[in-house]
């Protein structure tokens, strides 16, 4: 049996990759989606998209470029979406609740639970050996 680590690594990049894949219609990326869906969640700021969003800011530096591309887009005006963002966000939405459903095929909803609940405990577990 391979460590939690691989799995982990593998599943990431498989949803990277099918989620590049999946948005590339659009022209998005996975990112674009978090920021997109985040500022319909009301975000109003980039702090606030930059706090939401923190584990990729990590990778990302900033949600900032992503933000101009929207906005470029005419999907997004003062952290708000447009009109035309709101149709974008329903229409990738569908593609997300999509992709989602693909991941969870063939588990049960107690068994996907389980693994979350598991994963946050493991996060939980590591998190106080770096404070």
């Amino acid at each position: 049996m391979k460590p939690i680590g691989y799995w982990l690594r593998h599943v990431h990049e498989l949803i990277e990759t099918s989620f590049g894949e999946a948005l590339a219609t659009e022209s998005l990326t996975r990112r674009h989606w978090q920021v997109l869906n985040t500022i319909a969640l009301g975000a109003r700021t980039l702090e606030d998209l930059d706090t939401a969003l923190a584990p990729f800011v990590v990778e990302e530096g900033s949600m900032a470029p992503i933000v101009a591309d929207l906005r470029g887009r005419g999907w997004v005006s003062d952290f708000a979406l447009t009109d035309e963002g709101r149709v974008a966000h329903a229409r990738v939405e569908e593609q997300v609740k999509g992709m989602r459903e693909r991941i969870r095929d063939g588990i049960s909803d107690d068994d996907y639970v389980t693994t979350v609940r598991t994963l946050e405990r493991c996060a939980a577990n590591l998190e106080t050996l770096t404070k």
